[in-house]
């Protein structure tokens, strides 16, 4: 058997796998509940999501509890949750957090300012660990 013959035959069976994974009927089991998720079992349609309602003022809670960036939009929180890794690793020589972003932090309460050197406080480190 050539090189050649060998490629053609892991490439056929490379398709072959591909088309078995497309085609292979997804599991009608609800993994978290257990139970039969197919339209003859009636407790859950195809396509519908299953969500156990949470009252508003809990929801509220948790979300203040997960993390203190809930409320700000994703490129802000995404470049105020960087600033707060690199306060932690203590790079702010490198790259410096900005005034405002630090301003931000502070008022949130991750922050406080040691010896003119941004420290993270006990909410801050909670922040960067989720």
């Amino acid at each position: 058997m050539t090189t050649k013959d060998k490629l053609e035959e892991i490439a056929a069976a490379m398709r072959a796998r591909r088309q078995a994974s497309t085609v292979a009927e997804p599991s009608r089991t609800n993994p978290i509940a257990g139970e039969d998720a197919s339209a003859e079992g009636g407790s859950i349609s195809a396509g519908s999501a299953v969500a156990t309602p949470v009252p508003e003022a809990e929801r509220e809670n948790q979300s203040t509890i997960l993390s203190p960036l809930v409320g700000v939009d994703l490129d802000a929180a995404i470049r105020l949750r960087w600033a707060l890794r690199d306060i932690r690793a203590k790079r702010t020589k490198l790259t410096p957090v900005s005034p405002s972003d630090l301003k931000t932090l502070i008022e949130m309460g991750l922050v406080d300012l040691r010896d003119d050197a941004p420290m993270l406080t006990n909410k801050g480190h909670q922040a960067v660990d989720e």
